[in-house]
């Protein structure tokens, strides 16, 4: 490569990552071979610049296949539905023989995806290529012959493009170091510390001591206990769901710390838990706990770098993230028991929570609002949805004030119409049958028993009073059978008492 290739070269470089912004992916160790990227410019995505000397033809088609198959492998790494790759070649002559179809018609990979455009600097052709590039990016390239090529002009050139490359990586990688996780290992010492208090106190899958120490529990919410939003973050049901959601805690919660900084993290991993309950609370009416809806609002942050960032995000850590997301929404759609709607909820609330603060050192106050705007709204909307529709635990809750206020014909009256129109749980034929036991209306409160614990074959109270009608009716039989189910769900001392009191 003679003074003037390197020249040529090297202005080249400067043109595209100083006056245009793209970013260095690769330089060779000859230093005569540069890939280069944006997302600035969707004309062209990628940027190959070869200093070679071509003597063939045929040199010159496999190489551009080859630029071809590498940039095919790019595309797809970026998810990127069509790529286009402006193939640059600094060469003191053409080829010597026919050469003109080779880099007349763009190369095309995979039916089109991926293009291949290829110019040929070279004497003779300088001039044409010039305008090309002038054409696709509209700004023209100056290029001032010199004789002699000084060699110092050179080393400037490259000097100016590789600290501009250089600068552009330290940035980047600036953006993975936003200080020392903390709150981290804070969450992960809470979350121990609670499983401990659970099986201490009765065991972390006891349904009774989840409730009692903040599960979410829908009930108690529409009762007006809306702590139960956040305090399901920090308590497991059984030493699995801890182990699993304990490591993904320590490994991503760290990554997303060490990126958006301690404050936005803490943010972040609240807010997403918080949403996570909340759509747990509008879709589903199990009881649930777990710090799953943080943890996937942890995903939610790093999509929306993805999106603020893409090239670094695909670059770096997009495709393992993105096929974890995918993995666990999928096993929690094939697997019983898994609150997807907490999933999900926690993954868009850290979406929106993050859109919220934007990234450290940073300011985006037009899109920061609009996320602030849509958190909002959402949360208003489901937790509207929540409070104020009819589905069983609503009904159930507002059953369970009028009970607790001696207001019992009010109390029959709304569950009776509701298991009327087919919408009852279990929990609505039990509050029903309790009602009906007040008003002494024994035989529908037995039907509605049987109902409740046909619905939930382990609601245990249901079992219970179920025998105790059982036993006023002289059912013995029948009264020992829901006694001892009660006895073997709930190792309760009542229950053992009336089994005594019985045989």
């Amino acid at each position: 490569m003679t003074e003037r290739e390197q020249y040529l070269f090297w202005k080249l470089a400067n043109y595209f990552i100083i006056d245009l912004d793209y970013r260095l992916v690769h330089m060779d160790q000859e230093e005569n071979e540069i890939w280069i990227e944006t997302v600035r410019n969707k004309s062209v995505n990628l940027i190959r610049i070869f200093a070679e000397d071509i003597d063939w033809a045929n040199w010159l088609k496999r190489d551009i296949q080859q630029t071809g198959t590498r940039a095919e492998e790019i595309r797809k790494q970026f998810l990127k539905k069509e790529f286009t790759v402006l193939n640059i070649y600094v060469s003191k002559y053409p080829p010597v023989d026919d050469y003109e179809y080779v880099i007349q018609q763009p190369y095309d990979v995979q039916g089109g995806k991926t293009q291949v455009k290829t110019l040929l600097m070279a004497n003779g052709l300088l001039e044409d290529s010039f305008q090309q590039i002038a054409v696709i990016f509209n700004r023209s390239f100056q290029f001032q012959p010199q004789n002699p090529y000084d060699e110092a002009l050179i080393q400037g050139l490259k000097e100016a493009a590789l600290q501009k490359a250089n600068s552009r990586e330290r940035e980047e990688r600036e953006l993975f170091e936003n200080g020392k996780p903390f709150f981290t290992y804070f969450f992960v010492a809470a979350q121990l510390l609670m499983f401990f208090i659970l099986e201490s106190n009765g065991g972390s899958t006891n349904v009774e001591t989840l409730v009692k120490y903040g599960a979410k529990y829908n009930p108690l919410i529409l009762t007006g206990e809306w702590w139960r939003f956040f305090t399901p973050i920090f308590l497991h049901i059984g030493l699995l769901h801890l182990m699993m959601n304990t490591l993904a805690l320590y490994y991503l919660g760290s990554a997303v710390e060490k990126i958006f900084g301690r404050l936005r993290f803490l943010w972040i991993y609240l807010f997403s838990g918080f949403a996570g309950s909340v759509a747990s609370f509008v879709f589903t009416s199990n009881l649930s706990a777990g710090a799953s809806g943080a943890i996937f609002g942890c995903f939610g942050a790093l999509l929306y770098m993805g999106v603020v960032n893409p090239r670094l995000f695909f670059r770096t850590i997009g495709m393992n993230v993105i096929v974890v997301i995918i993995i666990n929404l999928i096993f929690g759609f094939t697997v019983s028991g898994i609150d997807n709607a907490g999933h999900i909820g926690g993954l868009i609330g850290g979406f929106l929570a993050t859109g919220i603060v934007h990234l450290p050192g940073k300011r985006k106050w037009g899109r920061q609002f609009i996320f602030l705007l849509a958190a909002a709204v959402a949360v208003y909307y489901m937790l509207n949805i929540g409070y104020h529709n009819d589905r069983p635990d609503a009904v159930n809750a507002k059953a369970q004030k009028q009970i607790e206020n001696g207001e019992i014909q009010a109390a029959y009256e709304t569950l009776s119409s509701f298991v009327d129109e087919g919408k009852g749980d279990a929990v609505s034929f039990f509050q029903l049958a309790y009602a009906e036991i007040q008003l002494q209306k024994y035989d529908d409160a037995r039907l509605h028993l049987e109902k409740s614990v046909e619905l939930e074959p382990k609601f245990h109270e249901a079992h219970f009073n179920l025998a105790i009608i059982y036993y006023e009716q002289g059912n013995i039989e029948k009264a020992k059978e829901h006694a001892s189910k009660a006895e073997k769900l709930a190792d309760q001392q009542k229950y053992r008492d009336f089994l005594k009191k019985i045989e």
